[in-house]
């Protein structure tokens, strides 16, 4: 017993000795970086230029080929786009099968078939292996290019562009491609309406000739299958292939911009800025300084531990998250730091973020940061290594890009090797933060003035094209003024001030189905109801009365609260111009903007609880052309038609965050003064 006794006192003591000896301030020393043992692809070359890769993988009875295509970037003009179609188009039917009996026989097998401009992919059971090539060189071969694909394919183009065209997130993509890259440059180029329409079929069958051929093209086989078995499946089936020149495409490249340079989109409905500050760099995966931007990119905007991310959402609260990239691209790439913050703390958030970028340049990065990012890079290459297609795609970027034979076998070793001075050293090297672009997207009216700080501004449309600047011809002009003139242009005040009570049914169609809007104003009694219907069934219904607001969905009912009440009355009128002034709101003028290709007076409405609406009045006539509500959206007036000697909005376009696509409203019937019993406001 007393032996026992002895060796665990013993014990104890070797335990606390143990922890004495441990320093739990400092990080542990980093380990060797482990040795990678990837696999090595198989691969061989047809007579026609086909490099293929085959990565035999024998877990699962599985077999996945896929195509790409090595080409130039392709600048499109005037008809942006024109890539986006090519895949669908190329699924949409070949001269062997319609689109229905193609995607029959790809859902007898359970496989997969897509295609894109640059690629093909498909895969299926072992036993299906030769079914699937069939199919896959059967739209590579074959594709017919049904004409009424193609336009429904641009229908749907159509849609999604409508849709973009006000999105805050695409209107900032296409600013900072443009300010980077210039619009003539294929990374700054836009897709529009007029780009969509112009595309033919005729060019789809041009680029598919053009650029689908074997002496550009690597093809990657990946699963249950041996290099020999490969070789005589795509021998079979590939052989036929005809090589042909491609044409290659150079562009002048951006240089870095001088100074700091503000870009900003004024979107009224805004109630968030959308910031990137960016500028173009020359970066590539072949760049011996390559795995260090990526470690300085993960310390500075990388995830959730990163510089931004603490500053702006832990420390500040400006926003959800903040973050940065530093891209790769053999042509041109960019950087970029990124955040969506509430527009009252817009030039703060900016400052912050052009704070984080000059630090980061100037005082560079510690041991601790530099060692969290070593761990999470390596973790995600690790992760990677888990599908056997990353084993193809390193084989196919070692050939594309002529890499070292070992260097994505010596991937974690060469990342362990990063000093705090290589990140260092990439941060002054590839950061700009003297010269470069700060974009916003928001409410211009609440934010100019404190982005003015940072530079000049440069005022740019929701295309990202620089904004055309309106004149105010008569600089002097009132919120009354304004007013009075729209107000002569719907009929004059003495038929406006008549109509006291509407009653008006619209439609409209959401993804193929009908919408029955109806309004029913009561001016002197103060009472409003708003319904909307799909299928024969309410879907909301909003009733303001006796002083307050019930809004009802889904079965359920809610009353609003005073400040939710005071932002819905604000659309409860028909003319709401009559009774701005009356409620207590105040009215500014905010110079004149472009409304569709109108010069329009922007006058900015606020309400006592500090809710505001944006109004736009035509310069030339005095119509309303728009309104932009932060919580009903923006509705554009198309037409106007006489009732009674009263000009009213006919068909308008709304959009709005709770819509996925814009909507189009079209009145069907509008009855001026008409009886209005207590029911309609039940």
């Amino acid at each position: 017993m007393k032996k026992i006794f002895i060796y665990f006192v013993f014990s104890l003591l070797v335990v606390q000795a143990g922890f004495a000896q441990v320093d739990r301030s400092k990080y542990p020393e980093p380990g060797p970086a482990p040795e990678i043992k990837i696999g090595e692809a198989e691969t061989f070359t047809l007579a026609n230029g086909l490099k293929v890769f085959v990565v035999e993988n024998r877990k699962l009875p599985r077999v996945a080929f896929s195509l790409v295509l090595d080409r130039d970037p392709i600048f499109e003009g005037d008809k942006a786009g024109l890539t986006g179609f090519v895949g669908e188009m190329m699924t949409a039917g070949t001269k062997n099968r319609t689109k229905d009996q193609l995607d029959e026989e790809v859902d007898f097998i359970g496989a997969s078939l897509r295609a894109s401009s640059t690629s093909i992919f498909g895969s299926s059971l072992k036993q299906h292996q030769e079914k699937v090539l069939e199919l896959m060189t059967d739209v590579l071969y074959n594709p017919v290019f049904p004409a009424e694909e193609l336009e429904k394919q641009k229908k749907q183009a159509l849609t999604g562009l409508a849709t973009n065209k006000d999105d805050p997130d695409a209107i900032s993509g296409r600013l900072v491609g443009a300010v980077n890259f210039g619009k003539n440059h294929p990374y700054g180029q836009v897709q529009t309406e007029e780009s969509t329409k112009n595309i033919q079929l005729a060019d789809i069958k041009a680029y598919h000739e053009t650029f689908f051929r074997p002496n550009i093209a690597y093809l990657a086989i990946v699963g249950d299958i041996d290099k020999a078995e490969a070789e005589k499946l795509v021998k079979q089936y590939f052989s036929k292939w005809e090589k042909k020149e491609v044409p290659s495409f150079d562009y002048e490249n951006p240089s870095k911009p001088e100074g700091i340079n503000v870009a900003l989109v004024d979107r009224s409905a805004s109630v968030q800025s959308v910031i990137n500050i960016t500028h173009p760099v020359k970066m590539h995966i072949t760049n011996d300084d390559y795995l260090s931007t990526q470690v300085l990119d993960y310390i500075l905007g990388g995830g959730a531990s990163s510089r931004l991310f603490m500053n702006l959402r832990e420390d500040k609260g400006y926003t959800y998250g903040a973050y940065s990239s530093i891209g790769s691209d053999k042509l041109i790439t960019r950087f970029s730091a990124r955040a969506s913050v509430r527009s009252e703390v817009t030039d703060s958030a900016v400052y912050e973020m052009l704070y984080e970028i000059r630090n980061i340049v100037d005082k560079g990065v510690t041991e601790e940061e530099l060692e969290s990012a070593k761990a999470n890079l390596s973790g995600s290459f690790g992760r990677s290594l888990e599908s056997p297609s990353t084993i193809a795609n390193f084989a196919i970027n070692t050939e594309r890009y002529g890499l070292p034979a070992d260097f994505y076998a010596t991937y974690l070793q060469r990342l362990n090797d990063i000093t705090v001075e290589d990140v260092n050293q990439a941060a002054k090297k590839y950061l700009n933060p003297e010269g470069l672009y700060i974009t916003v997207v928001g409410n211009g009216s609440g934010i100019k003035d404190g982005l003015s700080q940072f530079g000049e501004i440069k005022m740019y449309n929701n295309m990202g094209d620089p904004a055309r600047e309106v004149e105010m011809a008569n600089e002097d002009i009132t919120v009354e003024e304004i007013f009075e003139k729209y107000i002569e242009a719907i009929g004059g005040r003495e038929n406006v001030e008549k109509v006291e009570t509407a009653k008006i049914t619209s439609s409209a169609e959401v993804q193929g189905m009908k919408l029955n809007l109806t309004s029913i104003h009561d001016e002197p009694n103060r009472q409003f109801a708003q319904s909307v219907e799909m299928m024969g069934n309410v879907a909301s219904r909003t009733v303001i009365k006796d002083g307050k607001a019930k809004v009802t969905a889904m079965g359920q009912s809610q009353e609003l609260n005073d400040e939710q009440f005071e932002a819905v009355k604000m659309s409860m009128f028909i003319f709401p111009e009559l009774h701005y002034e009356e409620m207590g709101y105040t009215m500014e003028v905010d110079g004149v903007a472009d409304v569709e290709g109108k010069d329009a007076y922007k006058v900015i409405i606020r309400n006592p609880t500090g809710s505001e609406i944006v109004n736009y009045y035509s310069v030339e006539d005095g119509l309303k052309l728009r309104n932009e509500n932060p919580m009903a959206g923006d509705t554009t007036y198309e037409e106007y038609e006489e009732y009674e000697g009263v000009f009213f909005p006919t068909v308008s376009t709304m959009k709005s965050p709770q819509i996925p696509v814009p909507l189009k409203t079209v009145v069907e019937s509008l009855e001026i003064n008409t009886e209005i019993s207590e029911a309609d406001f039940n």
